[in-house]
């Protein structure tokens, strides 16, 4: 039969969320206490500002139910500017008319540009694990992935020396992504960033950065942009989104910022696709940029206490884990005496016998194998539950 989906959707891996989510629903059907910490999806409230914004717009302002830009209102791209500005300085500043772009989400951008660069067959740097829009995007596109691990014993950085120079050649893009998902690994110092630069111009790769964590970090840690690299806007796109900084994941609104020639392709492909994030959304974006950040640094201290009450707790258990300086996400080592089961039936186990949900390491690549993510997005007092389960489950 003739009537059968295309070979690039053959091609993707398997869904594992999907699994993951049949699994916690029959927990559910099964009357389980569940505890969700699978998604990396903000159990954090909207700021009500934000909120209030969009109630305001959608009522009183009928003209923001039209179709939007598809490459953002000017207000939106301008506040992006401002704030990009503001935060990693002036090797950030961008021209809101050709520098800046609105999208439905950093993911949605991601696969987007991927399918406005990519031809059949062209290759592409994905660091493994990763979140996987970052492979998928180049399935969906008809590129080839070519994995660069991302080891513990390097701190979850790639090592470019051990790109073969045929494959650096070949290279269209390459992803990078810190503080990353899932690894919570980050970037230190900008020496390391400052020889990916210069390897993407040696040997003229794209390299798009995803910045979606920038704002969620702690203590005295802050996230650079790539563009704090000299010479990096000659080779670069930056990726944000509202998702975790301003907890908007259903929202869907994001932004990429680079130099016009490297927008343009992803803004005309978008233009033929989409009309681009409701216009009254961008406006309330707006009001999260634009609004003294106490909510997001208030945020990112709960996140950190969330996390250290984790690590102490998971270690007292014989669990092995580190604090982290980013992001939401614990990335651990499965227990020793789970270790042959493999993640994903470590993470169907911890599941059925615990009703505590974690995303399995193999979901973000082969070299995630042997991990599993924890999405720190419930309320404070579950954690207390979460490792009071994970105490009997250790002792099996």
């Amino acid at each position: 039969m003739k009537i059968k989906p295309s070979k690039k959707i053959d091609a993707l891996p398997p869904y594992l969320f999907a699994k993951i989510n049949a699994l916690k629903n029959e927990a559910y059907e099964k009357k389980l206490d569940v505890i969700d910490l699978g998604m990396g999806n903000p159990d954090l409230p909207t700021p009500k500002h934000v909120v209030e914004r969009l109630v305001d717009t959608v009522m009183n302002h009928d003209r923001t139910h039209r179709y939007p830009q598809a490459k953002g209102m000017p207000r939106f791209r301008k506040s992006v500017a401002v704030w990009m500005e503001k935060r990693f300085g002036e090797c950030a500043r961008f021209d809101p008319e050709s520098e800046v772009m609105a999208l439905i989400g950093s993911k949605e951008g991601v696969a987007h540009l991927c399918m406005a660069y990519l031809n059949p067959g062209d290759l592409v740097l994905v660091c493994s694990p990763c979140y996987p829009v970052h492979f998928n995007g180049v399935i969906l596109a008809g590129g080839t992935v070519y994995s660069v691990p991302l080891l513990e014993e390097n701190k979850f950085l790639p090592d470019l020396d051990k790109i073969p120079e045929d494959v650096a050649k070949k290279a269209k893009i390459l992803f990078l992504n810190y503080p990353n998902n899932p690894t919570a690994a980050v970037v230190e110092d900008l020496g390391f960033l400052e020889k990916t630069v210069a390897f993407c111009k040696k040997h003229e790769i794209l390299l798009v950065y995803d910045n979606a964590y920038s704002e969620v970090t702690f203590g005295d840690y802050v996230a650079p942009s790539i563009f704090q690299v000299p010479g990096a806007r000659d080779i670069a796109i930056e990726f944000h989104s509202f998702s975790k900084t301003f907890n908007m994941a259903g929202w869907r609104i994001g932004w990429a910022c680079g130099k016009k020639e490297f927008l343009y392709p992803l803004e005309k492909f978008k233009s033929f696709l989409d009309y681009g994030a409701p216009t009254f959304i961008q406006l309330a974006a707006c009001a999260a940029l634009e609004n003294p950040q106490d909510c997001v640094k208030q945020q990112c201290e709960i996140y950190r206490r969330r996390m250290e009450k984790m690590v102490e707790g998971l270690n007292k258990l014989g669990w092995p884990a580190e604090k982290t300086k980013g992001t939401m996400y614990l990335w651990l080592k499965l227990p020793e005496k789970f270790r042959q089961e493999g993640s994903l039936a470590f993470a169907e186990r911890v599941i059925k016998e615990t009703g505590v949900v974690v995303t399995p390491g193999v979901g973000f690549g082969e070299h995630g194998e042997g991990y599993v993510r924890m999405a720190l997005v419930t309320h404070d007092k579950r954690f207390h539950d979460v490792l009071l389960r994970f105490k009997e489950l250790m002792k099996k």
